[in-house]
C-alpha cells in the first residue's frame, strides 16, 4: 500500500460516500483512477466494509459497557458463541487475568445484566467484570497515516 492508497483511505474515513470525482480531486487523481484504487483496496481486504455510524441513543443502545470475561479454559475457539449475543459489538481474546474482552451496547443496565447472564451460558466462562461507560470523549477509526 502506497501513500496514495493511504490518502484515499483517510478521505474515505472522513466520508465513505464521497463521490469518486471529489475523492480523486482531494488526492490528485482522476475519478476513474480513484475508483480503480478503491476497488483494489476492497479486493485486497484493506477496506473490509462500508458502514453508517449510527448514534447509539437513537436506537436504544445508549448503555455502553466493556466486560472482562474470565474462563476456566481456552476461549479462542468460542468466537461464534460470543457472536450469537447480538448486544456484543466486539469480542477480543486478550492476555492478563481475563480471557476475553467484549464491548456491549444495551438500552438499560437491566438489559446489560441479561447479557451478563447469557455470557455465563458460554462453555468455559467462569466470571465477568463489567465496566459501564459514563461518558465517551471520542472514538476514532484506525489511523492510516
Amino acid at each position: 500500500m502506497d501513500e496514495m492508497d493511504r490518502a484515499l483511505l483517510a478521505e474515505l474515513q472522513r466520508d465513505a460516500l464521497t463521490p469518486y470525482a471529489k475523492l480523486g480531486e482531494a488526492v490528485g487523481l482522476s475519478a476513474g483512477a480513484a475508483h480503480e484504487r478503491v476497488r483494489k483496496l476492497r479486493e485486497r481486504g484493506v477496506i473490509r466494509r462500508t458502514t453508517v455510524d449510527v448514534a447509539p441513543e437513537a436506537v436504544d443502545a445508549g448503555v455502553l459497557a466493556y466486560v472482562m470475561v474470565e474462563s476456566t479454559s481456552w476461549m479462542g475457539d468460542s468466537a461464534e458463541r460470543f457472536a450469537d449475543v447480538p448486544e456484543i459489538q466486539e469480542a477480543h481474546v486478550i492476555t492478563g487475568s481475563a480471557s476475553v474482552l467484549v464491548k456491549v451496547r444495551t438500552a438499560s443496565t437491566s438489559q446489560l445484566q441479561d447479557v451478563l447472564r447469557r455470557l455465563y451460558e458460554i462453555e468455559g466462562v467462569s466470571g465477568t467484570q463489567a465496566t459501564v461507560v459514563l461518558e465517551t470523549f471520542f472514538e476514532r477509526p484506525v489511523r492510516v497515516k
